[in-house]
């Protein structure tokens, strides 16, 4: 048996990027900066040393969300790893993302902290979405 299950929490880097796929399915494209605390060995201190992480979120929700978030829009994410390879002018390449499922937001659009009318979850992505359901912000 296998699990691939996968909880963060950090900010996003930039604005994300709304694509579509060929066929129509939305494509919803973030980095996310997750902090590490880690022991500096020269000074003794421990610091907040940053991972970067690529989230992606599909179908009509990944839609909905995005008009909700902006870099340093801070985020809780839930989901499961998945890992690409492919090779760009003879090298090989290859990276491991986070494919959402939930996305919950901790903080409003302006960097407050609540206050906002947005709901704090949004509903996890499932590959049988329904193209007229909508998420009620």
């Amino acid at each position: 048996m296998s699990i691939n299950r996968v909880v963060i929490s950090g900010n996003l880097t930039r604005d994300p990027e709304l694509k579509a796929t060929g066929s129509g399915m939305s494509v919803l494209k973030m980095r996310m900066a997750v902090n590490d605390r880690r022991k500096n060995a020269q000074t003794g201190e421990w610091e907040d040393a940053p991972n970067y992480v690529d989230v992606t979120m599909f179908g009509s929700r990944a839609e909905s969300v995005s008009r909700f978030l902006s870099k340093g829009s801070k985020l809780a994410v839930e989901g499961k790893l998945r890992w690409s390879e492919w090779e760009t002018d003879g090298q090989k390449r290859s990276k491991l993302e986070v494919v959402a499922d939930d996305i919950e937001f901790m903080s409003s659009r302006d960097g407050g902290s609540g206050g906002y009318s947005a709901p704090t979850s949004a509903p996890a992505a499932s590959g049988t979405d329904d193209p007229g359901e909508e998420i009620p912000f």
